[in-house]
C-alpha cells in the first residue's frame, strides 16, 4: 500500500496559499455535426478566424473537428468560464451545427470521405495537413475523429521554490525536469484510477466501427456497447498503434531516455508504413518512420515545453527541460456543457500533487505491462469493480485499491482547501469516492443507464446532450464586447495567416527534409 509519510505532511505545511497554485489549460475537442448528428463536411466557418493562427479555436485531425484552447490561468473559474466563452463565440455564428457532447464520433461517412483539416498553401499549413493525411493512412479517418479533452498543468514558480528549498535542493531546471517525471510515473501507474472515475465512453455508434472487428456486444438501435466499460476511447477502439505498442518502450524513468525513443521512432523507417500511397495531390505521409513527429506518440500523459518558433520540440525539450505535462487520457464529459467539470479539475490537481510527493519507482519492463494492462483491463470491465489489477505484482481489486488512494488524497486535499480561496477538492474527492462505492454514479454508467431506461441510442443520447449544451450556451450569450474581443481575435488570425503565407517558402520537400534531419542527433545510432 502506498502511503505519504508524515513529514511529507509536514513538507506541505510549509507552503503558503501564494506558493500552493497551479498553471493550468484546457484543450477541448468536438466534432461539428448536423442537426441529424451526421458529420458536418461543411469547412471550418469562415467567422472563426484562421485555424492555422488562432490561439484558441483550431481544428484537430479533421475540418470538421474543432479544438478549443484555453490560456494559462492558476485559477479553475476562471479557466472554465474562458473555455465556456469559447463555446458561446461559436455557437454566436455556428448557425443550424451542433457541437459533438461526447467523445466517440457521431454518424460518420465513408472514412475517405471524412475531410482533413486544411490549413493554407505555406509550409507549415502543408505539414500539419500532410500529418493528419498520414494519421489516416496509417490508422483510418475514423480513429482521429474521437474528441478528447487534454489537461495542460504546471506548478507554479513559487511552489517548485519552496518545494526545492524544503528538499535542500536547487530549483533548477534539471530538478524540476527529474520531479515532473516522478510525476508522470505515477500518474501512468495510477492511470487506471482516473479512466474509472472520469471515463464517459462505454458505448459507440455502430458507423465508427463499419467493416472493422470489435469485441463490442449489440444494444440495439445502431449502438454498441460493453457492460462494465469505462471508457472505450482509451481501449483498442481508440488512440492506438500496434507500431508503437510492439516497438516503443518509453517508461518516463528519465528525460535522457523519453527524447531519446521518441526521436529514434521518428527516425527509424517501418516496413508497415514504407508502401502507403495517397489517393489525392497530398504526399500520403510525413515520412516512413515508425513515428511521423513526436505529436504522433500515443500515450496517457506526456512531457512537454514551449520551444521558440521555428525550432525543434525535442530538442527545446532535451536542453530547457519540462515546463508542463499534458494529461490525455480524459473523455469529453457529455454532462457538462464545457465538457470538463470544476471536480473533475480538482480531482485532478489533488491527484497530480500527490503523484509528485509519492515515492515514484522507476518503471521496469513488468510495471511498464501492468500498467497498459491496468488501463486495458479498466476500460473494458472497469465498471466491475471486484476487477483485479496489478500493483507492483500483487493482485488488487479496482475498488479496494482505488478507495485506498483516495484515503491518501485526503490529507492534500484538505491543505489545498486550506490554502486555496473559494476552493473545494474534499468535496471533489467525495464525488469520486462515492463513484467507486457504486459504479452507477461514473460518467460510463449514468451514460449506460440512461439509454437503456428512455431506450435511446448512442446517437440519440448524445444528439439530446449536444443540444441540451447548445441551448445552454445560447441562453447566456456574450456581451457586445465580449464578442468584439472574439472577432477581433478572428481578424488578427487571419492577418498573421497572410503574413505566414508571404513568407518565402523551402520546396516542400527539401522544408520536410530539414525537419526530418533534426531528429537525428537526438538518438543513439545502433
Amino acid at each position: 500500500m502506498v502511503e505519504i509519510k508524515l513529514d511529507t505532511l509536514q513538507l506541505l505545511a510549509k507552503f503558503d496559499s501564494a506558493s500552493l497554485r497551479f498553471n493550468r489549460g484546457i484543450e477541448r475537442e468536438t466534432l461539428r455535426v448536423d442537426p441529424q448528428g451526421n458529420l458536418s463536411l461543411k469547412p471550418h466557418p469562415a467567422f472563426l478566424g484562421s485555424k492555422l493562427s488562432h490561439p484558441s479555436v483550431t481544428t484537430d485531425f479533421s475540418e470538421s473537428q474543432l479544438e478549443l484552447i484555453t490560456p494559462v490561468s492558476v485559477s479553475v473559474s476562471e479557466t472554465l468560464e474562458t473555455l465556456s466563452d469559447t463555446h458561446r463565440y461559436i455557437y454566436s455564428g455556428l448557425q443550424d451545427e451542433l457541437l459533438w457532447s461526447s467523445s466517440m464520433p457521431c454518424v460518420l461517412p465513408e472514412d475517405d470521405k471524412i475531410p482533413l483539416a486544411y490549413y493554407g498553401d505555406s509550409n507549415l499549413g502543408q505539414l500539419k495537413t500532410t500529418y493528419r493525411n498520414g494519421l489516416g493512412n496509417r490508422y483510418g479517418r475514423s480513429m482521429q475523429t474521437i474528441c478528447a479533452v487534454h489537461y495542460n498543468f504546471s506548478f507554479t514558480e513559487g511552489f517548485w521554490q519552496t518545494l526545492a528549498e524544503q528538499e535542500g535542493r536547487s530549483n533548477t531546471a534539471n530538478y524540476r525536469t527529474n520531479r515532473y517525471f516522478d510525476v508522470m510515473r505515477n500518474f501512468r501507474r495510477f492511470s487506471w484510477l482516473p479512466i474509472y472515475l472520469l471515463g464517459a465512453s462505454p458505448a459507440v455508434c455502430d458507423s465508427f466501427v463499419n467493416g472493422k472487428q470489435h469485441n463490442l456486444d449489440e444494444l440495439g438501435n445502431n449502438s454498441l456497447y460493453l457492460e462494465n466499460a469505462t471508457s472505450l476511447r482509451n481501449g483498442d477502439l481508440g488512440y492506438q498503434s500496434d507500431a508503437q505498442s510492439s516497438i516503443l518502450n518509453i517508461c518516463y524513468n528519465s528525460l535522457d531516455n523519453y527524447v531519446e525513443k521518441i526521436a529514434s521512432a521518428v527516425a527509424t523507417p517501418y516496413a508497415g508504413y514504407e508502401s502507403l500511397q495517397s489517393n489525392s495531390n497530398l504526399l500520403p505521409q510525413l515520412n516512413d518512420s515508425i513515428l511521423q513527429s513526436e505529436a504522433e506518440f500515443y500515450t496517457t500523459i506526456r512531457a512537454k515545453c514551449v520551444p521558440e518558433k521555428g525550432s525543434n520540440f525535442l530538442q527545446a525539450l532535451k536542453d530547457d527541460g519540462v515546463e508542463y505535462i499534458e494529461v490525455r487520457l480524459l473523455d469529453v464529459d457529455p454532462y457538462e456543457p464545457a465538457g470538463i467539470s470544476e471536480a473533475s479539475i480538482k480531482f485532478l490537481d489533488t491527484l497530480l500533487l500527490y503523484c509528485l510527493l509519492t515515492e515514484s519507482p522507476k518503471h521496469d519492463a513488468t510495471l511498464c505491462s501492468s500498467v497498459t494492462e491496468n488501463v486495458a483491463k479498466t476500460v473494458r470491465t472497469g465498471r466491475q469493480t471486484s476487477t483485479l489489477l496489478s500493483d507492483q505484482g500483487t493482485q488488487r481489486e479496482l475498488g479496494v485499491w482505488g478507495q485506498e488512494i483516495l484515503s491518501q488524497l485526503k490529507p492534500i486535499a484538505e491543505m489545498l482547501d486550506k490554502n486555496v480561496a473559494g476552493s473545494s477538492h474534499i468535496d471533489a474527492l467525495n464525488l469520486q469516492s462515492a463513484k467507486l462505492l457504486d459504479s452507477t454514479k461514473t460518467p460510463s454508467g449514468k451514460i449506460m443507464q440512461d439509454m437503456k431506461v428512455q431506450d435511446i441510442s448512442y446517437l440519440r443520447f448524445a444528439m439530446n446532450q449536444s443540444i441540451a449544451h447548445r441551448d445552454h450556451f445560447q441562453q447566456t450569450p456574450l456581451s457586445k464586447p465580449e464578442l468584439a474581443r472574439f472577432e477581433e481575435m478572428a481578424r488578427l488570425s487571419l492577418q498573421q495567416h497572410q503574413a505566414t503565407e508571404a513568407e518565402t517558402q523551402l520546396p516542400f520537400e527539401r522544408y520536410l527534409a530539414d525537419i526530418q534531419a533534426e531528429y537525428l542527433p537526438l538518438h543513439r545510432h545502433n
